[in-house]
């Protein structure tokens, strides 16, 4: 037999004496060479005896069953009394506890030894799995370093000129703006909700209505992890429909709410919104959505704190500007809405991935 074949066969063999002298010389070499082998030959051979232990106990316990099903075979049914066993049973049973314990203590002198040194070689591996996880822990702090010296590059230096809202039409980079916070940038940034800067550069614009649309630079870049979670209305609300809109008009996210108060937006522009709506600088740009998850339009400007009114661009205009503008199948705008059966709270949450901060610096 080679020492190559199964471990399992050669414990076997070697513990039942069939194993020739010539491959006995040879599993010695292979203990005192292979570490990795002795590890699993010793750990077969324990094994190995644990069962035939194992076995000469069970097949005590099946005898000393055999005698007492025998003896209760013998007696007619009756009510329970105490039954005098017989001399030969204790004398039996004696013998038997007798090998039991012999047996047991032959395991355990055999392998106490085997069992110090697999102990020793357990602690070996364990030494070598910590330096493994502290190695695995020296390169997270390592590439967590990295993570945060990128994002102090990334970070612009410059100081901000202006502020305003965007927020995703597609996953892959495209989102929209005001037309007025971007016009006029040496660079535009945006800073998502995990404080992370992209840059963005403006694909189109329609300068009559006060909507951009940009592109983050980064090559394989996207907002969140699936598809844009809303839709983009394509016919008008109705007055007292009830919106809300999520902007930053200042370092954090701010949620606002109110309803559409007039189908005319300012001076009459029928391609506007009136609404009652909590809303200040920065937040230009910011979407306008109702309960159901759709996108009806975006803020644009604010009146005076006389009329307290917001104004917003209708989200049928910022349709009409991707299909009049853009090459076709440049991008392709969420068609149905995954914010439906959510409660506000759920819908703002799943929302901020897709809504950030847009910043514009000038020289």
């Amino acid at each position: 037999m080679s020492i190559n074949n199964n471990i399992w066969e050669v414990a076997e063999a070697y513990l039942n004496g069939s194993l020739p002298e010539q491959d006995i010389l040879a599993l010695k070499h292979r203990l005192e060479t292979d570490s990795v082998f002795a590890a699993e030959f010793h750990e077969s051979t324990n094994l190995i005896r644990s069962f035939e232990s194992s076995g000469k106990q069970k097949r005590f316990r099946t005898m000393l069953q055999d005698i007492h099903q025998q003896q209760t075979t013998t007696q007619p049914a009756r009510k329970s009394k105490l039954i005098q066993l017989p001399a030969n049973f204790w004398r039996t049973a004696a013998v038997a506890a007798g090998v039991a314990l012999l047996t047991s203590t032959v395991t355990y002198t055999i392998l106490n030894p085997s069992l110090k040194k697999s102990n020793s070689q357990y602690n070996m591996i364990r030494r070598e799995v910590d330096n493994i996880k502290e190695s695995q822990n020296q390169l997270k702090r390592s590439q967590n370093q990295l993570e945060k010296d990128i994002k102090k590059i990334n970070t612009p230096t410059a100081t901000v000129k202006y502020t305003g809202t965007g927020f995703a039409i597609t996953n892959d980079g495209f989102f929209v703006t005001s037309y007025h916070v971007t016009k006029g940038a040496d660079s535009v940034y945006i800073q998502d909700y995990n404080g992370d800067y992209y840059k963005a550069n403006v694909t189109t614009f329609d300068e009559a209505n006060d909507l951009a649309i940009l592109k983050v630079e980064k090559k394989n870049f996207h907002f969140g992890k699936g598809e844009v979670p809303y839709s983009f209305s394509t016919t008008r609300s109705g007055l007292g429909k009830h919106i809300f809109t999520l902007g930053f008009p200042k370092d954090q996210m701010l949620f606002c709410e109110g309803y559409i108060s007039g189908r005319l937006g300012f001076d009459g522009n029928d391609n506007q919104y009136t609404l009652v709506l909590p809303a200040g600088h920065g937040q230009s740009g910011s979407p306008v959505i109702d309960e159901n998850g759709n996108i009806l339009g975006v803020v644009t400007a604010i009146s005076g704190e006389a009329e307290a009114s917001t104004y917003a661009v209708t989200s049928k205009a910022l349709v009409e500007l991707v299909h009049k503008k853009l090459p076709p199948n440049t991008l392709h705008l969420p068609k149905s809405t995954k914010l439906g059966h959510m409660n506000r709270e759920e819908q703002i949450k799943k929302m901020e991935a897709y809504t950030f901060s847009v910043k514009v610096y000038k020289k």
